[in-house]
């Protein structure tokens, strides 16, 4: 397992980690948050944004498949799709230097400040690592802490992204004390979503 210098990215790869290990056999075809997807897609969606992550850093790796339109059929296990994806963009972020003035990325504008790219990352990581575990019925792998690491990132990031329809509206909060509620609602989820 590749880590990087990036604690955040770690933890986010963690976290999807943990959820796609959690699926059962019969949990692919679930629904997910992701409206009309289901959880093969959320996954290879998630894996296709962690290779277009690695490869707008090292120029090469793109995804083989639109991760804005993803097939919803595994060619091969899913643990090592996910796997694969995660071992390149930590592999790229590890040769990121977190002092220079701007690392490419694969979202508007093109490139961001490193800390706030590896945390665009992670972001994506994270938040689709809880649209699978939710989906399946397991425990949510989003912690309060990273939640809130991940909401001063999305707050730089996901205005412009909404544009393009990878974000939905922000929901209004119950809780604003509910640190992964907060950013849950402000990317469009509900934190009580169930099937």
């Amino acid at each position: 397992m590749e880590t990087t210098t990036w604690t955040v990215l770690d933890q986010a790869h963690d976290a999807l980690r943990t959820a796609v290990q959690g699926v059962p056999d019969d949990g692919w075809a679930l629904p997910t948050p992701c409206s009309n997807w289901t959880v093969t897609q959320v996954l290879q969606h998630a894996a296709g944004d962690q290779h277009g992550f690695a490869a707008a850093i090292t120029g090469t790796g793109w995804p083989t498949e639109d991760p804005f339109a993803p097939s919803g059929t595994l060619t091969e296990a899913p643990a090592a799709l996910a796997e694969a994806a995660m071992q390149a963009a930590a592999a790229a972020w590890a040769t990121v230097d977190a002092d220079a003035a701007e690392v490419a990325v694969p979202v508007p504008p093109g490139s961001l400040a490193p800390a706030v790219g590896a945390g665009a990352c992670a972001l994506d990581a994270a938040v689709h690592a809880w649209d699978i575990a939710v989906a399946t019925g397991s425990p949510s792998p989003l912690t309060a802490p990273l939640a809130r690491e991940l909401m001063a990132v999305a707050v730089q990031i996901v205005e412009p992204l909404r544009a393009f329809g990878a974000y939905a509206e922000a929901l209004p909060v119950a809780d604003p004390t509910d640190d992964v509620e907060v950013l849950l609602a402000y990317l469009g989820r509900r934190a009580d979503w169930s099937r």
